[in-house]
């Protein structure tokens, strides 16, 4: 495939997915569109998170996309049948992705999903993983507040260890046999050190942690061509707000960020 990549979320956080892609397949371009407008998400109705996203899709068509890309795990769960059914190219969702990869890692079956409360509301990453392995079980923790501490690049802090404690203390006292989490939001892995930090000191058994962003460069590369050592496409971002790009863009891109293109949608 040697169109664009098209990338959604619904805000930033979804530059973690670019950054995978443009580590793995630097040869090809990428559309990134962030409705930071109405972020987030995770707080809004199923209907209108579908609205949202079909719209999203609509406009990254109209860039010559030859691949779509949902990093929106709250869309993902409540939008990815009718943008499939809506689109002329290949949709990946965030949700089957790192669901087939935490079932891969985990040795007991048992399996937690950190996410938006839209997310864990959706019961997505559940039903993707019993429709692979009816024998699995799966347990959701809403985790609200790890996106504010990514956004603020307090991901490495005392407070975010904290919280991380607040809510993985409670998971694992409920549920000791847990031995894979999977980072549901693209904001997450930001938290991910921390994260693995509370793991190791709260959790009965060894856990494996699987990053939803790194899970779907790994199914993208069934439509994209590896391409090492080329110089790197371009990256062209948009945005329907672009409040605080200059700040966040680099957090979750780990570089610079050309100036984005405001759209009005």
């Amino acid at each position: 495939m040697s169109a664009a990549i098209g990338v959604f979320d619904s805000g930033l956080g979804g530059l973690t997915v670019v950054r995978e892609l443009r580590k793995r397949f630097p040869a090809h371009s990428i559309c990134y569109l962030g409705d930071t407008a109405r972020v987030p998400y995770g707080t809004k109705s199923a209907r209108t998170v579908e609205r949202y996203a079909l719209r999203c899709q609509e406009f990254l068509l109209k860039q010559d996309v030859g691949l779509l890309m949902v990093a929106c795990n709250t869309a993902s769960a409540n939008a990815l049948p009718a943008m499939v059914a809506s689109s002329p190219v290949p949709v990946i969702g965030a949700v089957e992705p790192g669901a087939l990869t935490a079932l891969a890692a985990s040795r007991s079956k048992r399996i937690a999903v950190l996410g938006t409360l839209g997310t864990i509301r959706s019961g997505a990453y559940e039903a993707a993983i019993r429709k692979q392995d009816e024998s699995a079980h799966v347990v959701g923790m809403a985790c609200p507040l790890f996106v504010p501490l990514a956004e603020e690049g307090w991901g490495h802090t005392d407070i975010a260890e904290a919280i991380a404690d607040r809510y993985l203390s409670e998971l694992f006292a409920g549920e000791p046999d847990v031995d894979t989490l999977v980072l549901g939001c693209t904001h997450y892995p930001l938290l991910r050190d921390v994260i693995a930090k509370v793991c190791k000191a709260r959790a009965p058994l060894p856990v494996t942690i699987v990053d939803s962003a790194a899970a779907m460069a790994d199914q993208a590369a069934g439509y994209l061509s590896a391409a090492a050592g080329q110089t790197q496409a371009p990256l062209r971002c948009f945005v329907t707000d672009a409040s605080r790009m200059d700040e966040l863009a680099p957090r979750f891109l780990g570089e610079a960020l050309e100036a984005p293109e405001m759209v009005d949608l």
